[in-house]
């Protein structure tokens, strides 16, 4: 073997153990701040809400995370606060979401680059009731008045053609409706008759609205009930591009033909253990009914639905949001590799796909 082709096996060799120095020190990279500070604007405060004159006069209010700069050593705090945007990558892609999991992921988020817009006032409800249909409707009529109308000291810094949503727990069934779900009456009502019924739904109160359905879908109105298959039509905007439910909820309701109408790019995350969003009869069940040819399940392996309240699985959950919405939504090709199959079987703790046990 001449000199030559043995500095190239030996530098090629130090290539893969940095590389894989690398790896170990750093295993989820994106879940470390991105290259922007963050602001957060709260619009309610300032006298500044949507008023949905085709739902009674309902009002919706929203909190803002972006891209934005601070003082110099600023801490983080006070000065994040209508901290001045910075517009140097702008317009920026939308992720939306309630603001209780606004207030989570959103300033992670915008350090990466995205505007993530809260609608306030949205939380768990038990049992289900109108909520299912009221939450999703609020956060599309929220997009459609933050693309309409730029928001105050916010102009041009919104893509709102490049959307995102996201949600965990009830809000991952927000985002999960979202995703071109369909509500099958059929199937839900099927199933809420059933004697046998699975305890999981049953102790979560899912069942209440086929109690008063015509009052429910009186609710949601004709526009929403009517189509030509027996299945509503999807809550959703063509605006949206990507959807991340965490620990989502809402098999019931959509079963096997509503969930076989999802078409878009779809990341589902889920622990093993949740028994509050049952990790069996909820994520597993929605994924491997999924549409959609561009989906992927991620499960957190010995975890419950309080996960998110937990610093490391909580770091995974904000790479793995910021892969897949780079992904999807800035273009961003090689975030592809940080939410694959390849990436995901090299971490402790996680499972690719349906998690089958030891």
């Amino acid at each position: 073997m001449n000199n030559k082709c043995l500095f190239v096996i030996v530098s090629l060799i130090l290539v893969v153990l940095a590389l894989t120095a690398c790896d170990l020190t750093t295993p989820f990279p994106l879940s470390e701040s991105g290259s922007y500070d963050f602001g957060t604007k709260d619009f309610s405060t300032q006298n500044y809400s949507f008023i949905d004159t085709s739902r009674d006069d309902r009002k919706i209010t929203i909190m803002v995370w972006y891209p934005a700069k601070l003082p110099d050593n600023a801490p983080p705090g006070d000065y994040n606060y209508d901290a001045e945007p910075d517009s140097s990558g702008a317009p920026y892609p939308l992720i939306l979401s309630s603001a209780k999991v606004g207030s989570i992921f959103g300033p992670h988020l915008a350090s990466h680059g995205f505007v993530v817009v809260g609608v306030k006032g949205l939380d768990y409800y038990v049992p289900w009731n109108e909520n299912l249909i009221d939450q999703p409707l609020d956060i599309l009529f929220a997009l459609d008045q933050v693309a309409s109308n730029p928001l105050e000291g916010l102009e041009g810094m919104i893509d709102a053609e490049h959307v995102g949503v996201t949600g965990y727990s009830f809000d991952g069934y927000n985002a999960l409706a979202m995703s071109g779900a369909r509500v099958d009456p059929e199937f839900y009502l099927a199933q809420c008759a059933k004697p046998q019924l699975e305890d999981h739904w049953i102790s979560m109160g899912y069942c209440a609205p086929s109690n008063a359905w015509d009052q429910f879908t009186a609710h949601a109105g004709d526009a929403i009930t009517t189509s030509e298959d027996g299945l509503w039509q999807p809550m959703t905007d063509e605006r949206i591009r990507a959807v991340m439910p965490m620990a989502p909820e809402g098999a019931v309701l959509f079963g096997e033909r509503g969930l076989a109408a999802v078409d878009r790019p779809i990341l589902i995350i889920c622990g093993t253990e949740d028994v509050d969003t049952n990790y069996n009869l909820e994520a597993v069940y929605i994924y491997e009914h999924l549409g959609t040819p561009e989906k992927e399940l991620i499960s957190f392996v010995g975890e419950d639905h309080y996960m998110a309240f937990s610093d490391e699985p909580l770091l995974r959950m904000k790479h793995f949001a910021t892969a897949f919405f780079g992904y999807h939504l800035q273009g961003q090709e090689d975030y592809a590799d940080y939410f694959s199959e390849k990436f995901v079987s090299k971490r402790d703790g996680l499972a690719w796909g349906v998690y089958k046990g030891e």
